[in-house]
């Protein structure tokens, strides 16, 4: 039962956090440098600490809030930042062709 989760935790992040403006710094920062294990495990250590900080936070909201309204609450606001990306997306498209 505990591997499932390991796994199906590691494969949902590894894939939420491929080409994302993390990974692209961390890129530009092992490219800037010339010790890319320093840029490494200044890195890991971040997002681990990142993830640390929204599993506890996860866990002590959900045992005041129901699970179904933290998820209603994520799905909102992953709702209202894709419509605002979409709609900064066509701004920019307008402001080009000015």
């Amino acid at each position: 039962m505990i591997i499932n989760l390991l796994i199906s935790s590691f494969i949902t992040i590894f894939i939420a956090e491929l080409g994302d403006k993390t990974q692209i710094a961390t890129l530009t920062l092992s490219g800037n440098s010339t010790k890319p294990w320093a840029v490494f495990l200044g890195s890991a250590s971040a997002l681990i600490l990142a993830t640390l900080l929204g599993v506890l936070a996860g866990g002590s909201i959900s045992t005041f809030i129901p699970e179904i309204y933290l998820k209603l609450i994520a799905s909102i606001t992953f709702l209202i930042i894709g419509s605002r990306l979409i709609y900064d997306s066509f701004n920019l498209d307008k402001n080009k062709i000015k």
